[in-house]
């Protein structure tokens, strides 16, 4: 198994490679930005992308997916009730944050709870986590979940931005996230990895949930 976690700019935004060196195939989930350097760690682990995923559509973490998708042609897929979001990530990055990024093209199919999505030997199921946006989800696999903003080490996802709800992140929080087992890696859209038992015992807002 492969996992490379990148930082990209303009805030520091994780989009991660998850691919099975055997098959060759590979996740890239979250391209936020620096097309260059996502394109060139899939060449220089021999991947191709079998998917490009988002587990939310705010603009930073979707800001490469055009170019990525124009040099990979992999199918690229997003949660339904982000749709809106998405078709204004380009305006938004741009009145936000003085940005340029290439407004990303409409998906190829959405992620409904429960889907299992295959890229070689590597799984993962899509889990509906909705809350620090409207369509949020996570991606759960073998002892590991890509969580997006749906909590960080030490925090959780903003709620105070457009479409946002506090109650529901925390439902999410409760009912996808503590109900994985305690040793499970959660990788998250910003900042380090941690794992479940870290953020049940030590995470101020997860123990207020």
């Amino acid at each position: 198994m492969i996992l490379e976690q990148i930082q990209t700019s303009p805030i520091g935004t994780n989009c991660y490679l998850y691919g099975d060196p055997s098959s060759g195939e590979a996740f890239v989930i979250d391209p936020g930005n620096d097309a260059t350097v996502i394109l060139g760690l899939l060449e220089t682990h021999g991947l191709r992308a079998s998917w490009i995923l988002a587990t939310h559509c705010h603009w930073d973490h979707v800001g490469a997916v055009a170019p990525v998708k124009d040099e990979t042609d992999a199918p690229f897929r997003v949660p339904e009730a982000d749709l809106e979001i998405l078709r204004h990530a380009a305006a938004h990055a741009a009145t936000r944050m003085n940005l340029r990024i290439a407004q990303p093209p409409d998906p190829d199919g959405f992620l409904p709870d429960g889907e299992v999505l295959r890229a070689g030997a590597l799984t993962l199921t899509v889990r509906a986590a909705p809350g620090h946006s409207p369509g949020h989800v996570m991606f759960v696999g073998d002892g590991l979940a890509f969580v997006g903003d749906v909590i960080f080490a030490g925090s959780i996802g903003r709620t105070d931005i457009p479409g946002a709800e506090g109650p529901r992140l925390m439902r999410s929080i409760r009912e996808q996230v503590m109900t994985l087992p305690d040793a499970t890696l959660l990788y998250p859209g910003h900042g380090p990895h941690t794992t479940v038992g870290r953020e049940r015992v030590s995470n101020p807002f997860v123990r207020m949930a």
